[in-house]
């Protein structure tokens, strides 16, 4: 399958390589960046490769997925955002992780943006949601950015997590077709 590749002013959203491990490995073994992450466990960098090969196979298995984030400028790879909806998931959600210098800087909002509009435009979704644990106020703060409200809770690997989402018709409403701010 060919991963579509997303760009905006300061990403590129594209495929995971193999190249990409050792950014990935050291993101997934980073306790405070794995702190909200499923668990809050921490990947050894054989299970960040497997986590990684379950992204792109999660691609094939769906048609959609979560994409290698890499910031224009360094050529760096920042993170992973995109669709994802693994079996048993309350809904397609939009999720976001990056690696902790990146932090505070919009990436994720900006990428998470451009995520959504590939959900609604070319997957044709309704509705997305984001899974965000009650302590998690970065995540709280990109999914208000992005317009989604609190829309009630569910358990999430032996936890609970906050369902935040948001309708196609609201997010038009906000950023119309294009995905850009409607003024």
């Amino acid at each position: 399958m060919l991963i579509p590749e997303l760009e905006t002013s300061r990403l590129i959203l594209r495929g995971f390589c193999e190249q990409d491990l050792d950014a990935y490995a050291q993101m997934c073994g980073d306790p405070e960046v794995m702190r909200y992450i499923a668990d809050g466990k921490t990947l050894s960098r054989a299970e960040s490769w497997r986590n990684m090969a379950m992204i792109i196979g999660h691609w094939h298995l769906r048609g959609y997925g979560l994409w290698a984030v890499e910031e224009r400028k360094s050529g760096e790879m920042i993170g992973r955002i995109g669709c994802w909806q693994p079996e048993g998931w309350p809904g397609l959600e939009i999720g976001w992780t990056l690696r902790r210098a990146y932090w505070g800087r919009g990436f994720a909002t900006e990428a998470a943006k451009a995520s959504m509009n590939y959900a609604f435009d070319k997957l044709g979704q309704s509705h997305v949601i984001s899974l965000i644990l009650p302590n998690n106020f970065a995540s709280k703060r990109v999914a208000q950015k992005l317009r989604e409200k609190p829309e009630g809770k569910t358990e999430f690997f032996g936890g609970e997590a906050v369902i935040y989402g948001i309708s196609r018709e609201d997010w038009q409403a906000m950023y119309g077709e294009s995905g850009d701010t409607v003024v």
